[in-house]
């Protein structure tokens, strides 16, 4: 029997860990706990390496991912929190450090936000952090003052070793003066969608919520962070950890990256004639009951012809197709947020049949409304 006891010590120490780790070698850890207990006193001499292996076995060891915030003056503190506290959720409801997280600042001093508040940051600008996963670059918008050399050659530093690099609201605009997003597609806040294209034609502009374009995140700024967050976690540990982080913050959902900003319309119009924000005004007013392009063209007091070049001058499509797409939006909105039957929602937004909705939902989206509501 003692020769049994160390033949099986030996075979704890060398091998039981894999074994115990190993779904597959449940039979091989059953066999070994019953020669365990046949022989005598040889499981008390392993019984704590059985244990401990059980312990291993029954939690799958996850790799951490460290995620850094260098915090600019001016920058906002819902947007940081946005990001933030998602990740710190994501930890605590898995019971396990999925995110290690740190904050920088470019000195020791605290930095101010845009609400005049302070926060004092854990390292300053140069401290040796290890290898990090993602770094995210908090900024306000526009910014107001010209860049440190030493960030921007930071954060140069860090282009081409693994790192993911982000803008949140204006860190979309530190990321481009330092030349690391030229030919990514980006975004930030609408207010500087003019601006920042004239400035930065090298890099391709987009209008929605957030991106995530290889190793660059760039978002809104405000609760779209939190939408990046999120999105980031469903893809990371799954998509029930990211819904359950969201519903402890209350969210009605988690939005997604193909959603537009909502840009008010006489910023999206810029300086197009009345007439125009009229004709728009009146087609987002009539979404259940479309007016028809000679309608519109009647309650503006201009003919179907002028309606239809100021269209094509200031929009590039045509009043029928513009009108259209808003309902076809407000239609994805609805699937996405509603619990609202396909049919109720298709007459919602103008549409005389199911089938006719569907087609033109697929022909603009690539996808049915019922396909839409399944993703």
């Amino acid at each position: 029997m003692p020769f049994l006891v160390a033949d099986l010590t030996l075979l704890t120490q060398r091998h039981l860990f894999l074994c115990m780790s190993n779904k597959r070698c449940l039979h091989l850890r059953n066999w070994v706990r019953w020669l365990f207990i046949q022989a005598d006193g040889g499981f008390h001499a392993v019984s704590s390496i059985i244990m401990q292996s059980n312990h291993l076995a029954s939690k799958a060891v996850i790799a951490r991912r460290r995620v850094a915030f260098m915090l600019l003056p001016g920058f906002s503190l819902l947007t940081h929190a946005s990001a933030l506290e998602p990740l710190q959720m994501a930890n605590q409801l898995s019971g396990q450090m999925l995110y290690h997280t740190v904050t920088l600042s470019l000195n020791d001093e605290p930095v101010r936000s845009g609400a005049q508040l302070s926060l004092i940051a854990q390292h300053e600008l140069g401290t040796a952090l290890g290898p990090l996963d993602l770094l995210l670059i908090c900024a306000p918008t526009p910014l107001p003052y010209t860049l440190p050399a030493k960030l921007n050659e930071w954060l140069r530093g860090h282009q081409g070793r693994g790192v993911a690099l982000g803008g949140l609201a204006g860190g979309t605009e530190v990321l481009a003066r330092c030349g690391l997003l030229e030919g990514y597609r980006a975004t930030l806040p609408w207010q500087r969608f003019e601006a920042f294209a004239q400035a930065y034609p090298q890099v391709t502009l987009s209008q929605q919520l957030f991106e995530i374009d290889r190793d660059r995140l760039t978002c809104a700024g405000g609760t779209a962070a939190m939408d990046l967050m999120l999105t980031l976690i469903g893809q990371h540990h799954g998509a029930r950890l990211a819904e359950q982080v969201s519903e402890q913050f209350v969210c009605d959902r988690i939005r997604l990256a193909d959603e537009r900003q909502h840009v008010p319309l006489r910023t999206r119009l810029g300086h197009a004639p009345k007439s125009l924000i009229d004709a728009v005004t009146l087609m987002e007013a009539n979404i259940e009951e479309p007016l028809s392009t000679l309608e519109l063209a009647e309650h503006l007091g201009i003919s179907r012809r002028q309606l239809e070049r100021l269209f094509k001058k200031y929009l590039q499509a045509v009043p029928s197709r513009y009108y259209l797409d808003l309902r076809l939006q407000e239609a994805r909105k609805q699937l996405r947020e509603s619990d609202r039957p396909v049919g109720d929602i298709a007459f919602a937004t103008g549409f005389s049949s199911g089938a006719h909705f569907s087609t033109a939902y697929r022909n603009h989206f690539g996808m049915t409304p019922r396909e839409e509501r399944l993703n």
